[in-house]
C-alpha cells in the first residue's frame, strides 16, 4: 500500500514523516504542491496520484485541512482506496462567505474589485468563489474524518452534513482545534489512525 500525504496551509511534505511509524508496512510520502487554488492544486495532486497508480495497486490518502479540499477537486474517485481527512475544509463556499462577513465585504464589492486583501491575512477572490460555486465537490472514496470540537473554520453541523452525504466515518475530539499540534491532540490523532487503518 502506498500512502500519500497532502498538507494544509503553511504545511509541508515533511509532515509525512510523522505518519511513517503508523504505517510500518507501507511507504509514506508527502506531496509538496506549489499552487494554491483548487483548479491548480487539484491538477498537481491528480498528477501525483496518477504517477503512483502506475507503480502501486493500492493508494491511501491522508489530507489535512485545505489539502483535503484540494484533493477532492483532483478527480481521484477510483484511483485511491481510502482517505483520512484531518480537519478538512468541506464547504469552501460557506467558509469564503464567513470570511466576507468577518471582513465586512459584500458580493458586489468582491465581484467589482475581484481580489480584496483582509486584515486577518486572507485574500478574498471572486474567481475563487465563482469556481467553488460552479464545481461542487464530487467525492466517492471511503473516508474517515478527524474533527476538532473547537474548529473555527468548519462547524460541527457542516462536517456532520458532509460525512452523512458522503458516507464518511466521523471522529470528533473534545476540545480539539482545527490545527492538531499539541501533544494531546497528536496522540489522539495517532490513536485514531491506528484504530482506522485496518485496510491501509
Amino acid at each position: 500500500m502506498q500512502i500519500l500525504y497532502v498538507h494544509g496551509k503553511s504545511g509541508s511534505a515533511g509532515e509525512s514523516e510523522h505518519y511513517k511509524p503508523l504505517f510500518p508496512n507501507d511507504e509514506v510520502i508527502g506531496l509538496d504542491y506549489h499552487t494554491f487554488s483548487p483548479w491548480e492544486a487539484g491538477v498537481e495532486i491528480r498528477a501525483a496520484v496518477d504517477e503512483l497508480a502506475r507503480k502501486h495497486e493500492d493508494i491511501c490518502l491522508i489530507a489535512n485541512s485545505i489539502g483535503a479540499f484540494f484533493s477532492m477537486n483532483a478527480g481521484l474517485d477510483g484511483l485511491i482506496q481510502k482517505a483520512y481527512f484531518i480537519s478538512p475544509i468541506v464547504d469552501m463556499e460557506k467558509l469564503i462567505m464567513d470570511m466576507m462577513k468577518w471582513a465586512n465585504v459584500t458580493e458586489a464589492e468582491l465581484e467589482a474589485r475581484e481580489i480584496i486583501h483582509t486584515e486577518f491575512g486572507e485574500d478574498l477572490s471572486w474567481e475563487y468563489l465563482s469556481y467553488v460555486r460552479s464545481h461542487p465537490i464530487k467525492w466517492n472514496v471511503p473516508t474517515q474524518i478527524l474533527y476538532g470540537e473547537k474548529d473555527q473554520l468548519t462547524s460541527l453541523a457542516t462536517i456532520k452534513d458532509f460525512a452523512e452525504k458522503h458516507h464518511a466515518g466521523l471522529t470528533v475530539m473534545e476540545n480539539g482545534e482545527h490545527w492538531f499540534h499539541t501533544e494531546e491532540q497528536m496522540a489522539f490523532l495517532d490513536d485514531w489512525i491506528r484504530r482506522e487503518n485496518t485496510e491501509c
